[in-house]
């Protein structure tokens, strides 16, 4: 019996990995890709000698046999880095697998909550009835209708005696006719023959253009009593 968990699809069961067992194994990889690293920078550091080297040699066997030194540390930088690729790509691949499967449980927790939600949802609907509803509004609406009943019977007037809203409006306009003709407007008169206001500075004149004895302002004078 095996005993590595598996992801039953469509097309028969595979090897699955929690996401915690990719974290440790890209973990690893990441270790080992570090440490290859440390390697090449290690070869570059003997290249750069022999390249030195080569810079102060003349040509001639022993010139050839440091160059072949060289091509050989060269061949396994390029091995090594080959392989620090390789490595970074599975820890890359692991990565968006870690987060394929985070996304994947995080759809899941959502559908289980809108699942959960439109069980919620049913169970509310089925105690509300529209036919309820309905008839608590038409009785609303009676309600309302007889409580505005009531306010026009409250406000009911009495004894009023019915009067023909034609011959109010001819009394209304005779009513105003009657105003005018009443208004008093003799006021108008007392007003036109006040004196005229005196001009200029006062005089000793007794008399003025009217003939009215006035004073030294030349405003009439009030006869002695």
């Amino acid at each position: 019996m095996s005993l590595v968990p598996t992801w039953t699809t469509a097309t028969g069961s595979l090897p699955f990995c929690s996401p915690d067992e990719i974290s440790q194994t890209r973990a690893q990889v990441d270790g080992r890709a570090e440490s290859i690293d440390k390697k090449i920078a290690r070869l570059d550091v003997e290249l750069a000698k022999y390249k030195d080297q080569m810079k102060k040699m003349r040509d001639g066997a022993s010139k050839n046999m440091v160059k072949q030194k060289a091509m050989r540390v060269l061949k396994q930088k390029r091995m090594y880095e080959q392989q620090r690729d390789n490595l970074m790509q599975q820890s890359f691949n692991m990565e968006q697998a870690n987060y394929t499967i985070q996304t994947l449980k995080d759809t899941k927790t959502t559908v289980d909550a809108m699942k959960t939600g439109v069980k919620e949802m049913k169970k509310a609907y089925k105690q509300v009835k529209i036919d309820q509803i309905e008839n608590i509004q038409d009785q609303l609406e009676d309600m309302m209708e007889e409580a505005n009943d009531v306010q026009e019977a409250l406000s009911r007037s009495y004894g009023t005696p019915e009067i023909d809203e034609d011959d109010l409006e001819a009394e209304l306009d005779a009513l105003g006719d009657e105003l005018l003709a009443d208004e008093d407007l003799s006021y108008l008169d007392d007003a036109a023959s006040v004196p005229s206001i005196p001009e200029g500075v006062p005089t000793d004149a007794k008399t003025n253009k009217d003939g009215v004895l006035v004073d030294e302002f030349g405003l009439p004078q009030i006869p002695a009593t």
